[in-house]
């Protein structure tokens, strides 16, 4: 098991390059939860601009964190903030799944259900 002194990105979407970034030490997540957490992401950036970031904190919490270049008139801020809100709480049960995935396999820690 290894131990990871920065954040471990999960997936990115960038509405500047037009991608879509999927970490593949994550390639055993059924294809379900990928091809799910493809379409949120780039979604989200086609919707407020920016970049999506879904980064797991050293303690296993997934984050979904933003970013937008300085001179980018088009991002939304608001709607950024509204729209994370949204995603957290009609993609909790996936958010968390994910987040217990990563908690088990990559942090080793002994989860009791």
């Amino acid at each position: 098991m290894a131990m990871y002194d920065e954040k471990m990105v999960l997936c990115a979407s960038s509405a500047y390059e037009q991608k879509y970034y999927f970490n593949e030490d994550f390639a055993s997540l059924p294809d379900q939860i990928k091809d799910e957490l493809k379409i949120m992401c780039v979604l989200f950036t086609e919707e407020v601009g920016g970049i999506l970031t879904l980064r797991f904190a050293e303690d296993g919490t997934l984050m979904l964190e933003t970013e937008a270049d300085e001179g980018d008139l088009l991002y939304d801020d608001i709607a950024c903030g509204l729209l994370i809100k949204r995603i957290q709480n009609e993609k909790r049960e996936l958010l968390e799944s994910i987040e217990l995935f990563y908690k088990v396999f990559f942090l080793g820690e002994n989860i009791q259900l």
